[in-house]
């Protein structure tokens, strides 16, 4: 019994490789890049084109096997297919980032902010890739109230200094 529910699988068709592609993400998504590796590539073999299976795979070979030459090649040729995808452009900023090129890392996510403007994914990896500042107490942990507080203070007066 169905309960009117389509039953119909494909085989072999484009379905499968969205599959693939949904199930290597999650398995990324989850801190398995080596099982992703392997769903992702076999989406990116059924359609060479796709920048969603270019990107996550580049992504993925960053993670997997910190392999940065094919993982930035494969990026930034998603990023070139479809440029209107932030998430085409997180994911090399991520690859940037893990190759340790801090710098054009923050570059790429200016460029970013400029095409997306004041988007919150980008807010979020800026706070991962910027270096944080030293503790204004260093004898009592980040967290401590009193850290946190004379932190934000620090960062106001900073802030307007550099006006």
């Amino acid at each position: 019994m169905t309960f009117g529910v389509v039953t119909e699988r494909t085989t072999g068709t484009e379905s499968d490789h969205m599959v693939e592609f949904r199930e290597g993400v999650e398995l990324l998504k989850n801190e398995y890049p080596e099982k992703a590796l392997l769903k992702l590539r076999c989406a990116f073999e059924s359609d060479k084109r796709n920048p969603y299976y270019i990107s996550f795979l580049g992504l993925t070979i960053a993670r997997a096997e910190q392999n940065w030459e094919q993982a930035l090649d494969l990026c930034e040729t998603a990023v070139k297919l479809n440029s209107k995808e932030i998430k085409f452009h997180l994911n090399l900023i991520e690859v940037y980032a893990l190759a340790g090129w801090r710098e054009k890392a923050l570059r790429k996510l200016d460029n970013a902010s400029k095409l997306f403007g004041d988007d919150s994914r980008l807010k979020r990896f800026r706070s991962k890739i910027v270096q944080r500042r030293g503790l204004v107490l260093p004898f009592l942990g980040r967290s401590h109230f009193l850290n946190r507080e004379l932190g934000k203070l620090r960062h106001r007066m900073l802030e307007r200094r550099a006006k």
